[in-house]
């Protein structure tokens, strides 16, 4: 299993396929991806913190920011999720 951290919350969110998968046979979906913004940067964000962000224009690099400030980092216990201030 392929892990990347969500660059808002910081949570550790799975990635499926590559060769640990292969493996092991596990079949979860992933759960965030890269995106490139219209502005030329570049964030992995889970599908919650996607979610978040503005959907009346194409979001930049300014409203992942925005987004982050507000964006409470999740404690890695095992039983978290996101939380949004």
């Amino acid at each position: 299993m392929a892990s990347e951290s969500c660059d808002v919350c910081e949570r550790s969110v799975r990635i499926a396929g590559g060769i640990g998968d292969l493996w092991n046979f596990a079949f979860e979906s992933t759960q965030g991806m890269t995106l490139e913004l219209t502005d030329g940067s570049e964030f992995f964000l889970c599908f919650e913190c996607m979610e978040e962000l503005p959907g009346d224009h194409e979001p930049t690099e300014s409203d992942v920011e925005a987004l982050r400030e507000r964006t409470e980092p999740v404690e890695e216990d095992g039983n978290s999720f996101w939380h949004w201030g």
